[in-house]
């Protein structure tokens, strides 16, 4: 997949991302924030707008896109990357989890290990953020965010007890 990138002096920036059947995606980013997307059959085509969206609308699509709220595919591990070394990691607390019934200020995770846990996913409900009384439980899922060494050391800190 090749995404071309263009300076639309006065109006903002263009992307266009090349699709599987030959299409292509296109999104304008406005100077504003706005956003508009198109379709393009072929490379070549005229576009057709598909439709405009806020900064803020924009962004929480894009959220919803890269997984943020959910997980579709089962995998080993699922990290986004938000800057050059800041991370997003989800890691499910497995039955074994010696931190299961243990609140976030008796682990004192922040602290450490340098990795906050901004959510914890349980069952439907979504806890965020956790405050320091929240105890883990097994089958939670914790959306953690650190720099990538400090993901290594709460990996190394939870051992075997979560699945990442």
């Amino acid at each position: 997949m090749t995404v071309y990138e263009s300076d639309l002096p006065g109006v903002g920036k263009k992307f266009e991302i090349e699709l599987d059947d030959g299409g292509r995606l296109v999104i304008v980013t406005h100077n504003t924030g706005k956003r508009e997307v198109f379709v393009k059959p072929e490379a070549d085509a005229d576009s057709e707008k598909l439709f405009e969206a806020s900064d803020r609308l924009a962004r929480k699509i894009g959220t919803i896109l890269e997984g943020a709220y959910f997980q579709p595919v089962q995998a080993d591990q699922v990290e986004t990357v938000l800057s050059d070394d800041t991370h997003i990691e989800w890691y499910d607390v497995s039955e074994t989890a010696e931190v299961a019934g243990r609140t976030l200020a008796e682990l004192d995770i922040r602290n450490r290990t340098g990795v906050s846990i901004v959510a914890i996913q349980r069952g439907e409900e979504l806890i965020s953020p956790p405050t320091p009384e929240t105890a883990l439980e097994v089958g939670d899922t914790l959306v953690a965010i650190g720099h990538r060494e400090d993901c290594d050391r709460f990996e190394e800190l939870l051992g075997t007890g979560l699945d990442g």
